[in-house]
């Protein structure tokens, strides 16, 4: 009869070429009681098509591999294994790497800067639902963030002078002087145009700014900066 030790186990595969690191994995996860190295890889094509075995719990990607990118697997098992974690464990601390190891599916990015005995608690730390980031990872996905978001709000300011500046010189000067709350005709005599031209720029002015009146388009207009 199995113990309870083995069926709480955590099952943990590996892919990396890395020799030395293999071997240091192995010896720390041996010392770990809840955890059991159930496969190893040691190059893309290895890593696919362990994919197609059983399903681990925690699945550790090295991105360097000899014969192809370790992104392709996390893909890969994001898409076979969807109850698996999946967590990056590289020398590749560059954002490009990064941002697509997290997009393709990955929840942890390590850097293979410490003792791979540290990994033990960084498989604890996954496999009950926490995202283990190395710190200088998680100030390039910091940044990252912070530059997306200067550029949203720089494209929100950008498309308010735009429509801050869709008004023409003359539906700006029409939209000023049904403010002051001329008529048509009115506005017609003081433009030197025909009251149909008036009516046109007036169509136009609330195409623009979205309205149906002459006061919701002197409110809107307030609204948006386009009167003072």
């Amino acid at each position: 009869m199995p113990s309870t030790t083995n069926m709480t186990s955590i099952r943990v595969a590996l892919v990396d070429d890395d020799i030395g690191f293999q071997k240091a994995l192995k010896e720390a996860l041996a010392s770990a009681p809840d955890m059991v190295l159930s496969a190893v890889a040691g190059t893309h094509a290895l890593g696919l098509s362990m994919l197609n075995g059983p399903q681990v719990d925690v699945l550790i990607i090295d991105l360097g591999l000899p014969d192809g990118s370790g992104i392709d697997i996390i893909r890969a098992a994001h898409a076979k294994w969807p109850e698996c974690n999946l967590m990056v464990s590289t020398t590749f601390g560059d954002e490009l790497h990064v941002m697509q190891s997290l997009e393709a599916g990955a929840s942890g990015y390590l850097l293979k800067d410490s003792a791979p005995q540290n990994l033990v608690y960084e498989i604890r730390s996954l496999h009950s639902g926490g995202s283990p980031i190395s710190p200088l990872i998680a100030r390039k996905i910091l940044t990252r963030f912070q530059q997306d978001n200067k550029k949203t709000v720089s494209t929100d300011n950008q498309a308010s002078v735009k429509l801050v500046a869709s008004l023409s010189s003359r539906e700006q000067e029409v939209l000023e002087y049904i403010t002051k709350g001329f008529s048509s005709n009115e506005i017609a005599g003081l433009m030197a145009v025909s009251p149909h031209t008036v009516l046109t720029f007036v169509r136009r002015i609330y195409a623009k700014l979205k309205v149906k009146s002459k006061t919701e388009a002197i409110y809107e207009a307030r609204n948006q900066g386009l009167l003072g």
